[in-house]
């Protein structure tokens, strides 16, 4: 292949590819899923990840079949990024596509569940030494780093479970490694303190150097030590080998034989000194320099070695953070019959957000009953109080079929998932405009009428048009899921003009249950099966009757309570423990 023919990299980033790296070694970043390299070549870091992710598996991103779908996906990525233990792993979180691949889930699982085990398992005080080498190795980055970082697990006796590659390497080839990749700069110089001999020769010039820039000192001091010209040569030989650690021989063939005064004697000797040391230096350095990269030559497997499971620790160690944050399960798969079956199941932006949340049981498809839900509807019309968590439900719906097709855990207490060719998650977007319309019926009819299994998830179809035509599209669309064999779940207030609905499909309700003391909706999550929930706008319109800020307002709200039922609103203000005080106040409006 050629760089072109990867999705993303037209000749413009080809070239710039190419002149950074060249046409093998960004091949090979792109099919490693290295990021590293491409952004080092001046790619932007979002860009790389959009390559890379399309090289992982195409496929994998096809089965996102709307916009919605694709947010959730992102917003996943985007949280399971925040808990990477370095760039690199978060580079790599982020290229993490929905997998096609049974075989190729169950693998991913399998690594992720283990690192989840091996993590769980560690104390804190570990935790916190493998978090601080991670940092380090964030921090100065290159091959070294991750010889370095590769050492210092090793040296927290960490060699089970995702650690496990630490075995495998070599402990004196390692030290040999990070010698000399620390000793030998990027652009070919001798690092500060690789070499004892070189260190000395160097300081002994810096020496050197300083004499020469201050000559006349140099001579006055000799000339007040000295007691004649005959004791002259002696003391300068005194004064330099006491401030450097040349040998005396080399200074004194360093003199020259012949000066025509001290200053000029002193002069020349240091001149001499000077060009001697950095041929010293010179020669030395090519020595040190051939030693070092025989060194890095001959541990090059064990570099490469230490490098990958370096990073394949990163990536595993921050799934499992990730896993163990929001307590995720491993899903069950099945095959026989489509399926997406949850019990104890979070929403993980509530969860995020350190939101108090109720854990929902829900199917829809086949299960063998362990669950308490119904088994064999394939299709659930999904009804209930405003803000009763209607929509919340169908994203952690989404979430979990999500994870579940990446390979990795799900926030739930158990689920059983069947694999999709096409999710499709459609949000409300309130708009009549028929340009909405259309979009929309573009967007989800042919994920479901092309081959393949589908899960629909569709909340408040009728908002994109009339009410009275809302009915039988919704109606049309629920029919269409059933009769293409796909699972389904729809979020609507239109559930009575859908009746008769068709076999395999079922009405579900949520039911908000009053008001609390501080006027939060008192909404019970959990869906009551074969149910038909209600609205209750009366919740909402009595919280507004008593939060209202002015009698014009409240007056307004009040006339929308006559609407609803003003006993319903009086009532609910009551449970509420709404006070008789503030009902009858003169600013109330009422009597």
């Amino acid at each position: 292949m050629q760089l072109e023919d990867y999705w993303g990299v037209g000749p413009k980033t080809a070239a710039l590819l190419r002149e950074a790296l060249d046409e093998s070694a960004a091949i090979e970043a792109i099919e490693s899923a290295d990021s590293r390299p491409l952004v080092q070549a001046g790619v932007s870091r979002g860009r790389a990840t959009r390559i890379l992710r399309r090289a992982q598996d195409d496929d994998g991103m096809d089965i996102l079949s709307t916009r919605d779908a694709r947010q959730v996906y992102r917003d996943v990525v985007e949280l399971a990024e925040a808990y990477a233990v370095t760039e690199h792993a978060a580079d790599r979180i982020r290229v993490l596509t929905p997998l096609t691949s049974r075989p190729a889930i169950d693998e991913r699982l399998d690594e992720t569940m283990a690192a989840v085990d091996t993590w769980d398992a560690l104390t804190e005080e570990t935790r916190k030494a493998v978090l601080d080498a991670f940092t380090a190795y964030d921090r100065q980055s290159g091959k070294a780093a991750a010889v370095e970082t590769a050492i210092a697990l090793r040296d927290l006796d960490l060699t089970d479970g995702v650690f496990a590659p630490l075995v495998d390497l070599d402990s004196d080839a390692l030290e040999d490694a990070a010698h000399a990749l620390r000793a030998l700069e990027t652009d070919g110089s001798i690092a500060d303190g690789a070499d004892e001999a070189l260190t000395h020769l160097n300081a002994d010039l810096g020496t050197i150097e300083d004499l020469a820039a201050d000559a006349d000192g140099l001579l006055d001091a000799i000339e007040t030590e000295a007691r004649d010209a005959s004791t002259f040569r002696e003391t300068l030989l005194r004064q330099i080998t006491s401030e450097t650690t040349l040998d005396p021989t080399l200074v004194r063939d360093a003199m020259p034989n012949e000066a025509t005064d001290a200053s000029m004697f002193v002069t020349e000797t240091l001149r001499a000194l000077t060009e001697d040391l950095r041929e010293q230096i010179a020669e030395r350095e090519a020595i040190v320099r051939t030693d070092l990269e025989a060194t890095i030559e001959r541990v090059d497997d064990d570099v490469t070695a230490a490098i990958t499971a370096v990073d394949d620790i990163a990536l595993q160690v921050s799934l499992a953070r990730f896993a163990l944050a929001f307590d995720m399960q491993r899903p069950t798969f099945v095959e026989e019959q489509p399926a997406l079956v949850v019990r104890g199941a979070r929403n993980l932006d509530l969860l995020a957000a350190d939101e108090t949340v109720q854990s929902i049981t829900y199917a829809v498809g086949s299960h063998d009953g362990d669950i308490d839900a119904p088994t064999d509807d394939r299709v659930a019309v999904l009804t209930g109080a405003n803000s009763g968590g209607k929509t919340t439900l169908l994203e952690t719906l989404c979430q979990v079929a999500l994870l579940a097709h990446m390979g990795l855990p799900v926030p739930a207490d158990a689920a059983v998932v069947s694999l999709t060719d096409a999710l499709v998650f459609h949000r409300r977007h309130a708009s009549f405009n028929a340009g909405v319309l259309e979009t929309t019926l573009r967007s989800v009819i042919p994920p479901l009428t092309d081959a393949g299994q589908t899960l629909m998830l569709v909340d408040e179809f009728e908002a994109i048009t009339e009410p009275g035509r809302a009915a039988d599209l919704l109606h049309g669309l629920v029919t269409l899921t059933v009769e293409r064999e796909a699972l389904g779940v729809f979020v609507t207030h239109l559930a009575e003009d859908l009746e008769p609905l068709p076999d395999s499909a079922r009405v579900d309700g949520i039911f908000a249950e009053g008001l609390t003391a501080d006027l939060d909706l008192e909404v019970d999550y959990q869906p009551r099966f074969t149910t038909l929930g209600q609205s209750t706008p009366e919740f909402i319109v009595s919280r507004l009757v008593a939060q209202a800020n002015d009698a014009s307002e409240r007056y307004g709200f009040e006339t929308l309570a006559r609407a609803v039922g003003q006993e319903v609103v009086q009532g609910t203000l009551a449970d509420a423990q709404w006070t008789d005080a503030r009902a009858q106040s003169p600013e109330s409006g009422t009597e």
